[in-house]
């Protein structure tokens, strides 16, 4: 079913927030957050692209903007920058993101015209900035094992998930291992969160899905969208079991926006699975 019927040309990022029970998005290209909960539809406006938030607490989220992390006080939208992020590449900006079970925020970073490799994967934790994984063209899917051992990223542009084992703070231990390798399916890996029993939800760009993958790489199920487009899950609700998910209408024609009228919107599914409750921020 459609959750909020207003579409994003990039929609992305989607955060339940677990003290307020109010689902947060993204329109990337649009520069601006979104937000429905009880009350009905937000909306809020910046400078520049914004692309993924961790929440703090009840009333701040942590926002990755293209140039900083940055606090967001939800009451009066005043805004704090944490600390720069590549504020010195005027040709990056911020994609996936999402907290870890220790606390820690990932961000990936990708090129606006997603020029090869110009991308990182980025940990923020306690006041450290640290890149993790240079190298990357469209950072995504980063995601959490619901132990704290294990974090998942993907780079769309080469199809490809992987893993890596992490320490009791947080921070990888050794090199990251190939989970899954899609590209000789032709799909290809968006946002991902992981449920409360392992399995990692991915939203698959052009295949109008989320897909499901055990720990062992096995597809388990998907769950079909009405959008092509489908760019990330987040799990939500009053008991965790409503699938959200971001879709685009970015990189569809005038033909292909008009045969699928949905694109860009977000859409929820309910009792599909019980997700994790997103994890807290600490500055």
């Amino acid at each position: 079913m459609i959750f909020d019927d207003r579409a994003c040309e990039l929609g992305e990022g989607p955060l339940w927030h677990p003290g307020r029970s109010q689902l947060f998005w993204f329109d990337i290209l649009n520069n601006r957050m979104m937000s429905r909960d009880a009350t009905g539809q937000q909306e809020w406006r910046f400078a520049g692209r914004v692309s993924a938030a961790g929440w703090i607490d009840d009333d701040t989220l942590l926002i990755a903007s293209e140039t900083a992390l940055t606090r967001f006080n939800l009451q009066d939208g005043s805004r704090d920058e944490v600390t720069p992020l590549e504020a010195d590449r005027p040709d990056t900006r911020s994609n996936d993101g999402r907290a870890d079970p220790q606390g820690g925020f990932w961000i990936g970073t990708m090129g606006k015209q997603a020029q090869p490799g110009a991308g990182s994967i980025w940990r923020f934790y306690k006041g450290e900035l640290r890149r993790l994984f240079p190298g990357i063209s469209i950072s995504n899917a980063i995601s959490f094992a619901p132990d704290g051992r294990t974090a998942h990223f993907a780079d769309t542009a080469v199809g490809k998930v992987w893993r890596v084992a992490l320490d009791p703070a947080g921070w990888p231990l050794g090199k990251p291992d190939l989970f899954l390798d899609l590209a000789p399916q032709g799909l290809n890996p968006d946002g991902a969160v992981v449920d409360a029993a392992g399995l990692l939800w991915m939203a698959q760009w052009g295949a109008g899905r989320v897909a499901a993958y055990a720990p062992d790489g096995a597809l388990v199920r998907t769950v079909e969208f009405d959008a092509p487009h489908t760019s990330c899950p987040a799990f939500g609700g009053p008991d965790l079991t409503t699938l959200f998910c971001t879709s685009a209408q970015e990189g569809l024609d005038a033909a292909a926006r008009a045969a699928n009228p949905q694109s860009g919107k977000v859409f929820a599914a309910t009792n599909i699975a019980r997700g994790q409750p997103e994890h807290r921020v600490l500055l």
